[in-house]
Formats: C-alpha cells, sequence, structure tokens
C-alpha cells in the first residue's frame, strides 16, 4: 500500500487543450487512475468496498513544470505520503524520460455508503495498510487547513469582501 504505483500512459488527441498540450483538467482525471490502480494493485480496493467505503478528493493542489505533449509517452507515479484523523494524503508526479513534468497532492477521505466519514483506524483495520509507515509532512498539514471549506452539512454562503 505504501510502495510507489505507476501506469504509464500516452497524451491522446482527446487530452489536449486550444493550445495543443494536455489540458490542466486532464491530469486530475488521470490521477483518479492513478489512485484507483494503487488500491487495486495493492488490494484494498475490494476490501473497501466490501465495508461499504468509498475514495473522495477533499483538496487537490497541482504544479507544472513542462506541457506534456500530444502522443508523448508518460508515467503517473502515486504514493500515500501522509495520513490525519480523517484523510489520506497523496503523492503524484507525472514523469517522461526520467524528467518531472507536474507534481500534485491529494487529500482524500474515505466516506461510508450509509453515511459518514470513515476513521484511520477503521481504516488501517480493512486494508491492513499501517499508517505509522508514512510521516505527514507539517506543510501538507498546514495546507490543508489553509485550503478547508466548511462541511457539507454547515452552510457556506458565497461572499467576497
Amino acid at each position: 500500500m505504501h510502495d510507489i504505483g505507476t501506469l504509464r500512459l500516452t497524451v491522446l488527441p482527446t487530452d489536449l487543450d486550444v493550445l495543443g498540450h494536455m489540458n490542466n483538467g486532464v491530469y486530475l482525471s488521470i490521477m483518479d487512475l492513478g489512485r484507483q490502480d494503487l488500491m487495486q494493485r495493492s488490494g484494498a480496493l475490494d476490501k473497501l468496498f466490501a465495508a461499504g467505503f468509498y475514495p473522495v478528493a477533499a483538496s487537490e493542489t497541482i504544479s507544472f513544470r513542462k506541457s506534456l505533449q500530444p502522443f508523448q509517452r508518460f508515467a503517473l507515479e502515486t504514493k500515500i505520503v501522509g495520513y490525519d484523523a480523517k484523510a489520506v494524503y497523496v503523492e503524484q508526479r507525472f514523469v517522461a524520460g526520467g524528467e518531472l513534468y507536474a507534481k500534485a497532492f491529494v487529500r482524500a477521505r474515505f466516506l461510508r455508503k450509509g453515511g459518514g466519514t470513515v476513521a484511520l483506524d477503521e481504516l488501517a483495520a480493512v486494508t491492513g495498510a499501517d499508517p505509522s509507515e508514512v510521516v505527514l509532512p507539517e506543510w501538507l498539514e498546514g495546507w490543508a487547513r489553509d485550503v478547508a471549506v466548511p462541511p457539507s452539512r454547515a452552510t457556506a454562503p458565497s461572499e467576497w469582501p
């Protein structure tokens, strides 16, 4: 579960924006595939679904270094880099020819089909993952606090200063 998962992919014409390189939104969609692949290969996905748990992205940030071009081959590397009481933190990298093109971080939560958030100890019990194997970087804790929005059951009017 804490190994690096790698998907080898190619930029397709449907991935392009009007400037002819991979659209920034496509990166986020491809990142979903990387996280699902990591859970599937580790054997966790079937266990999570059997328990009635499913993942959702709570926060994402991505930084771009170079543009991926049409038909360029690249690898998406996915690794769990930490946990907090409610979430799993994942780093994902887009790499071509051994060179970093983009890097992203995702804070993902696991929810129950019947409602509610899955606690870290429950997640660990179902998947067999040991959260102590990875230490959440302090800056990611701060990032999660800084980008947090009110919970879905709280009021959250859109008010600009």
